[in-house]
């Protein structure tokens, strides 16, 4: 959606992965993925969940529920039943701990 590469992040991703064991009770890191109808499918979900288990599969993943707003306005919520086929999907590539963060509005 921003027009440049993600391979830097992925990379800064991979090192900080490297120091996950280190304070397991507050996460050094986690990831998100805002799903977003429409720009985001079980597809891609599944490659960057498959991508965090290959590192550490104990890292935290959140799926963030979308909410239309500004310069997305003409989008609808993300729906309950992609938002729930995206959990089941990260925690098939390998993800431990996947949850479903906005739940609320969640249609």
């Amino acid at each position: 959606m921003c027009g440049v590469s993600n391979s830097q992040t992925l990379k800064n991703f991979a090192q900080l992965a490297a120091h996950v064991q280190e304070r397991p009770e507050v996460p050094v890191l986690t990831a998100s993925t805002l799903m977003v109808p429409g720009y985001v499918d079980l597809e891609e979900i599944h490659g960057l969940a498959r991508f965090i288990a290959t590192l550490n599969p104990e890292i935290p993943y959140s799926l963030l529920a979308f909410y239309p707003q500004f310069y997305l306005s003409d989008l609808p919520v993300t729906s309950r039943d992609f938002a729930l086929a995206a959990r089941r999907v990260a925690q098939e590539a390998g993800v431990k701990h996947v949850n479903i963060g906005n739940l609320h509005l969640l249609q």
